[in-house]
């Protein structure tokens, strides 16, 4: 890379920086418990060491005393344990945890790939059994065998389909914590399941929130009333392959982002559904009105 290529490439950090502070300053703005960064549906596995660190540094700055989880993204232990590695220097005291793919559906092979991470950092470990990103199918059974051997684990964030079912199945067994994820589409089947909670990203967290206030009040009835005007949003922004752009627009047409571009090879916005996204936020403004 020539002079002009590093002067672009540090330009282009400095914005990011800008505009993931402001985007972190929406959440904390909210009142959100934790957030997690370089989680696998955004851009993390395609960021450079030196992108991920200031990613999680920068997020580390603008979350002031909101607790974050650090998402990795290699699924072989040496990778990630470098990974490991940059993530809680990059976090420092911020840091409440790191989230680790199950690699395995054997049992011992993926307590021994979390224990090498806990026992290399100190830090907690969420694990995260995500079959589209990881291509690892993991029962409930081996889910809570691994989580009785590890005992550093401090949530498991579940998005296997049928969500609500693998939550209860697991819920029912573990007094660990358990997560939803999949854009909040299944958020409230999940709460009814038992799920601790909303562990996902979705361009209107306010929505989320909303969701899960109401459930604590007045448990499904009332979150489903509370959430209902967000779902079609959520549903419309989870579509599978172009999710990503989809709500980088979405972010971008409220004044998070200043641009909209995913890095190759995840698939462009189709123009048919760009032309959709303004109506879909109409609506939602219209509903909370």
């Amino acid at each position: 890379m020539g002079r002009a290529g590093h002067a672009l490439h540090r330009q282009r950090l400095r914005r990011g920086h800008r505009l993931l502070r402001r985007e972190v300053q929406l959440y904390t703005g909210l009142g959100a418990a934790g957030m997690v960064v370089l989680g696998v549906f955004g851009e993390g596995a395609a960021l450079s060491s030196e992108e991920q660190a200031l990613t999680v540094r920068t997020a580390a700055e603008a979350a002031g005393s909101t607790a974050l989880v650090v998402g990795l993204s290699a699924r072989s232990t040496a990778p990630a344990l470098e990974q490991a590695a940059v993530a809680c220097r990059a976090a420092g005291a911020s840091l409440a945890a790191l989230m680790v793919q199950a690699n395995s559906p054997k049992p011992e092979v993926l307590a021994a790939h979390l224990t090498a991470i806990h026992d290399a950092t100190g830090a907690g470990i969420v694990l995260q059994d995500y079959p589209v990103a990881s291509g690892v199918a993991v029962s409930a059974d081996q889910i809570l065998a691994v989580v009785e051997q590890c005992p550093f684990i401090t949530a498991v964030k579940s998005e296997a389909p049928p969500t609500a079912v693998a939550v209860a199945r697991l819920t029912r067994r573990t007094a660990v914590p358990v997560f939803g994820g999949l854009g909040g589409v299944g958020l409230l089947d999940e709460l009814a399941a038992g799920a601790a909670g909303a562990m996902t990203g979705f361009s209107h967290p306010e929505g989320l929130l909303a969701a899960l206030e109401a459930f604590a009040d007045g448990g499904f009835e009332q979150a489903r009333a509370a959430f209902a005007p967000w779902l079609p949003l959520a549903n419309f922004e989870a579509q599978p392959g172009v999710g990503l752009a989809v709500r980088k627009e979405v972010l971008r047409r409220r004044g998070i982002i200043d641009e909209a571009l995913v890095r190759p090879p995840a698939p462009g916005l189709p123009p048919e559904l760009a032309a959709l996204i303004d109506g879909h936020l109409a609506a939602v403004r219209t509903e909370r009105v």
